[in-house]
């Protein structure tokens, strides 16, 4: 396995862990259902993996309209402040203590 593999899975655990398990669980059974020619095994495999696939775009598509619902905020402080910056200060002069 490359380098993106365990980054590719990590980032997509960490985002949908619950999608992200049917379509791992629903891979395997499709995988054992195939190789060993359980017909059902294969099947159910790839309904779950289907299932995981809709769950994550209706997930996906609820997520974005909660953005557009979202109301703007308002700022009530400009974004610039409107007095110029200090002057830096440097400490190259040095004065005699007394």
């Amino acid at each position: 396995m490359n380098a993106l593999g365990p980054r590719f899975w990590k980032l997509a655990y960490r985002k949908e862990p619950i999608s992200s398990f049917i379509v791992t669980v629903g891979a395997v059974d499709a995988v054992i259902g195939g190789v060993g020619e359980r017909w059902s095994l294969l099947t159910f495999g790839l309904m779950m993996v289907m299932l995981a696939v809709g769950i994550r775009w209706w997930q996906s598509q609820r997520r974005q309209t909660e953005l557009a619902e979202q109301p703007v905020t308002p700022h009530y402080l400009p974004s610039s402040p409107s007095r110029p910056p200090l002057p830096m200060l440097s400490t190259s002069k040095r004065h005699p203590h007394r």
